[in-house]
């Protein structure tokens, strides 16, 4: 006997994680940087003007710069945080949780003030920072895909290393030697999907555990390219490295907005393509009946077997997939925006990927806000060590993991990942 799954109903609630209760945690938080601000940015700040460059000197559409004292600045930005801790406070106290919309608005206007205390004196370019943040999440927002849609179907994936450094590496050769750039995009997503495959293979037909596949196919993708990078790439590197960027699109009217114009509808096919595959994923997740399938066999593989879904084909073609997206951003790396492969040149971007996944709760969503988190934090340090060199250069390197511990416990806290992942699923 079988039963119909063609009339299930999908809700967004349907296998989802638990619902947030609402908690001090956060607001505690809130309240201790509010001071922080206040008192060493703004009060005990320096006096020194800084000027926030809203648009870009070539820009279309250009808005004036807005020019300040920097301690004046974070003294009104420390008030404003306390008003919005006052207010999830109250929040909380009637035993609502602090809705995520306004956590990332707390955290923009003291991104504000921070800006303004290391660019004392100087100038903060917005559009050049957020533009770069962007470029920089895309490849740990593909590989952050990939982590999502294989854990939930109950796999765990830490081979995202691997499949990005495979398609950083697959798409500079073969843009190199073919000279066309989208071939090797198809290569790179195609590099990435065979090591899901693998993946996939050991976790679902043989039952290895899939957190050694996980490390051997880092380790073994990490060795293969290191050594066509020194027997090969390096010596040849004009035919077989050099492959250049893609091309830089501009959309009519949209790209011509102030800020927000050049930073999202003024860039390569690799942006764009991220722009689509998060809300794509999302939909298919919570909005359609594949999602409501792949979801159950993450949760319930024993029930999701029973109505008649097979478990081992569901999940091996969704990590499978989930490679071929990470592929696309290990693509993203090289002809997205070096123009060349370099040595192990991920840099561990597959581990903060997995981080960000976990920090967006296995929400495409979420987890993207966390990858332009790390970005942000990524190009604020490189910026930081230009504009305030008197800053301790190992305090500036200190901000991604800094804001990744603030982030988790201050504001994720307990997660609840999909409860089956990692468990493998034999066939009663």
């Amino acid at each position: 006997m079988t039963v119909d799954t063609s009339r299930a109903e999908v809700t967004p609630g349907m296998f989802s994680l638990a619902e947030q209760k609402a908690s001090w945690r956060s607001t505690i938080v809130m309240g201790f940087f509010a001071i922080l601000i206040l008192v060493f940015f703004g009060l005990l700040g320096r006096q020194e003007p800084v000027e926030y460059k809203i648009s870009a000197e070539d820009a279309a559409i250009s808005l004036p710069a807005f020019v300040g004292i920097s301690s004046t600045v974070n003294i009104v930005v420390g008030i404003m945080l306390l008003a919005m801790t006052a207010v999830a406070a109250w929040w909380v106290s009637k035993n609502t949780p602090v809705p995520l919309w306004w956590i990332t608005l707390y955290g923009a206007v003291g991104l504000f003030g921070l800006l303004g205390w290391l660019a004392a004196g100087d100038t903060v370019p917005l559009a050049f920072l957020l533009a770069n943040a962007l470029i920089l999440a895309v490849p740990i927002i593909f590989g952050g895909l990939s982590g999502v849609m294989s854990e939930r179907v109950g796999v765990v994936n830490i081979s995202i290393e691997a499949q990005l450094l495979a398609g950083a590496f697959v798409g500079a050769v073969v843009g190199s030697l073919t000279g066309n750039l989208y071939v090797a995009l198809a290569a790179a997503m195609v590099a990435g999907m065979l090591l899901g495959m693998v993946l996939a293979v050991f976790a679902v037909k043989y039952l290895a555990d899939q957190i050694i596949v996980g490390v051997v196919l880092n380790v073994l993708v990490i060795g293969i390219t290191n050594f066509l990078f020194s027997q090969w790439l390096s010596s040849d590197a004009d035919r077989a490295n050099f492959p250049g960027t893609l091309d830089i699109f501009a959309i009519p009217l949209l790209s011509d907005l102030p800020v927000i114009g050049p930073v999202l509808f003024d860039n390569r096919v690799t942006v764009f393509a991220a722009f689509l595959a998060v809300p794509l994923l999302w939909w298919v997740l919570f909005r359609s009946r594949l999602g409501l399938r792949a979801r159950s066999v993450g949760e319930y593989p024993l029930a999701a077997d029973t109505v008649g879904i097979n478990v081992g084909r569901t999940r091996f073609w969704w990590v499978s997939l989930g490679g071929l997206l990470a592929g696309l951003g290990g693509a993203a790396l090289t002809i997205g925006n070096t123009g060349a492969f370099g040595k192990e040149m991920t840099a561990g971007q597959g581990f903060i990927a997995l981080a960000v996944v976990i920090l967006g709760r296995w929400h495409p969503f979420y987890m993207s806000a966390a990858a332009l988190l790390f970005g942000f934090s990524i190009i604020l340090r490189v910026w930081a060590n230009q504009v305030s060199p008197g800053i301790p250069t190992d305090f500036i390197l200190m901000v991604p993991y800094l804001v990744t511990l603030i982030a988790v416990v201050g504001f994720v806290g307990r997660v609840r990942p999909p409860a089956s992942v990692g468990k493998p699923y034999v066939k009663e």
